[in-house]
């Protein structure tokens, strides 16, 4: 592994324990064990670093997915989907995401553009896991954007709905998006 990947493992690892607010190269440099002229050197700027953090993060989510084991049905997929979002590594990444997300919401850049590419890769590999569900191909994509956007609302939501009205609505999209796949 190259002294840049090694660096950007490290900085993933840490972006995805302390998020991305308030990121600043000197702090997350002295957490890496290197300079700020040295990410600099690197990367070429503190939105490089961040677009390529966004980039590996969004791989590890990826990752996880295809390794996730298909389910007999496209509801139970999205069952077992929502428990892995609560478990390491998508729990993590899903936070990094939405952190990103809001920040291309005000269309500050690298968040807007590494967003937009992730949100490429990461649907195409849903739109896999649901097929391997049971999902029918011609189907698949509305099904996916349902998903991904409930699961995105529901992980944000965590903290602020008691578990079991999350966990009743968290079947009930199971349900509406079964319904669409099939």
């Amino acid at each position: 592994m190259s002294r840049r990947d090694e660096l950007l493992e490290r900085a993933t690892d840490h972006v995805l324990g302390h998020g991305l607010i308030g990121l600043t190269l000197r702090p997350l440099a002295a957490a890496l064990g290197t300079s700020d002229r040295m990410l600099v050197y690197h990367f070429g700027s503190r939105a490089g670093l961040v677009t390529e953090v966004i980039d590996a993060a969004n791989e590890r989510s990826v990752a996880a997915l295809q390794s996730l084991a298909s389910a007999p049905t496209v509801r139970s997929g999205v069952l077992r989907l929502w428990a892995a979002y609560q478990r390491p590594p998508l729990d993590a990444c899903e936070r990094l995401y939405t952190q990103a997300a809001a920040s291309g919401l005000l269309g500050e850049e690298p968040y807007r553009s590494g967003v937009r590419r992730s949100n490429a890769r990461w649907t195409a590999a849903l739109g896999d896991y649901l097929v391997r569900c049971g999902a029918r191909p011609t189907r698949v994509e509305r099904a996916t954007r349902l998903l991904d956007s409930g699961l995105l609302g529901f992980h944000v939501d965590l903290s602020i709905d008691p578990p079991e009205e999350l966990s009743r609505a968290v079947r009930d999209l199971a349900d509406a998006v079964h319904a669409l796949a099939g």
